[in-house]
């Protein structure tokens, strides 16, 4: 199957170019690239059951809707990515006084994070263009995933991360087989010094806000929501609202990317509303959004959520666009309401690191100040599983206490 990829399209001038004229980022005023697609053929080429009839259960299942060929290997985690699991939290809703939740457990995906929908693009990017390395920089989950779906197709990768970085995480990344290189300093340092280093080896850089088949990967998370919840919601209804965790802005961007692609081709008759959440110790893009303006400031991040720490956004314009486009909002929440709210998410079965948590908190913002009515549809995205970050995990429950093996001792712990 050839992909309908025709060119890219900056999103600050609109200037347009072909395949072969640009990788990464505009060069006239560094503006993020977005993938341009024949609609007009896919519309010709493809209906709507053409796609919800498919059988993959994964990411590819929207092949005819990314600017990659097949990469191939359906037995690997590269062609596992994405499909994630919609649960209807019930328990959870009504607690909160609404009426329709879901939440989308992205931990599910093959590294456990929603990185792994963009690395899976990238590296079949990687294979079709016959890079020979691909290299990133990661606070962790990007770098994972980039060092999985590239461990799956025996293709080589550099990491650079920040030496405090979750042990967790840098495990991912060794196990897979990477080369990584822990950087003192924060993810920001990290993002220059792998630029250089893509520039002075010539290996392909995968990094988020910056290469624009990221968006490609991430958009994907759009098309699932789309399929399985939206399609479901009557008409009577409000438009989905939609929570997502904002770091550099790629994931909710490519949400938007993808909701876009879908009214493009006529298949997406309500646009769903974006929030994006940040900590209120990371919030550059919440700050640009606030003051009405895209005018994206760096901050100096200190959140315990490492997935979203980040000093200068990288696709900040388009995670600002994506809120104001779709008549949503940015939130920002505390740490301790990060926190608070992994064991909450928990008691549906559901474990979320911090940056997904962070999501859920500020769902639960937006209902207490009266932005989100009891019959409006709302869906939560967890980005990532709270095992890769089990020190934030322990920060939010009480130690479970420690008995002799008799039951007397346990009849005097249970008050009995």
């Amino acid at each position: 199957m050839m992909s309908e990829f025709i060119g890219y399209r900056c999103s600050l001038c609109q200037t347009e170019y072909s395949p072969s004229q640009v990788t990464y980022t505009c060069p006239k005023d560094g503006g993020n690239l977005d993938v341009v697609l024949d609609y007009a053929n896919i519309r010709q080429r493809y209906e709507i059951n053409d796609i919800t009839t498919r059988t993959d259960p994964s990411l590819w299942r929207y092949l005819p809707l990314l600017p990659v060929t097949d990469p191939g290997g359906e037995s690997t985690p590269l062609r596992a990515a994405g499909w994630t699991p919609v649960y209807k939290a019930g328990r959870l809703a009504e607690s909160l006084g609404i009426r329709n939740l879901w939440i989308k457990d992205e931990g599910r995906n093959p590294t456990a994070s929603y990185k792994d929908r963009a690395s899976a693009v990238v590296v079949a990017r990687a294979l079709e263009i016959g890079a020979e390395v691909t290299v990133t920089a990661s606070t962790g989950n990007a770098g994972a995933a980039l060092a999985g779906m590239a461990a799956a197709v025996g293709h080589k990768s550099v990491i650079f991360a920040p030496k405090t970085a979750p042990q967790a995480k840098i495990a991912q990344l060794l196990v897979f087989g990477a080369r990584v290189i822990l950087v003192d300093g924060n993810y920001d340092a990290a993002f220059d010094l792998s630029l250089q280093a893509a520039e002075e080896f010539g290996w392909y850089c995968r990094n988020t806000g910056y290469n624009p088949f990221t968006v490609e990967g991430k958009k994907t998370g759009a098309y699932e929501i789309w399929e399985t919840v939206m399609m479901e919601i009557p008409k009577k209804y409000a438009p989905l609202t939609i929570f997502v965790s904002v770091g550099d802005g790629n994931i909710i961007s490519g949400l938007h990317k993808g909701f876009k692609d879908l009214q493009l081709l006529g298949w997406l008759d309500q646009m769903p509303r974006l929030f994006g959440i940040q900590s209120d110790r990371s919030a550059a893009v919440a700050n640009a959004f606030q003051a009405g303006g895209e005018d994206i400031q760096p901050v100096q991040a200190t959140t315990i959520a490492d997935s979203i720490s980040v000093d200068l956004p990288r696709d900040g314009v388009r995670a600002v666009r994506a809120a104001r486009e779709t008549g949503g909002e940015y939130l920002t929440v505390t740490d301790d309401e990060i926190i608070a709210a992994i064991p909450e998410i928990g008691q549906i079965g559901i474990f979320a690191e911090p940056a997904g948590s962070a999501a859920y908190a500020g769902m639960k913002k937006a209902v207490s100040q009266g932005k989100i009515d009891a019959d409006d549809p709302v869906l939560v995205l967890n980005t990532g599983n709270g095992l890769k970050d089990v020190r934030a995990a322990l920060k939010s429950i009480t130690e479970a206490p420690v008995i002799e093996p008799t039951l007397p001792a346990l009849k005097r712990l249970l008050g009995i």
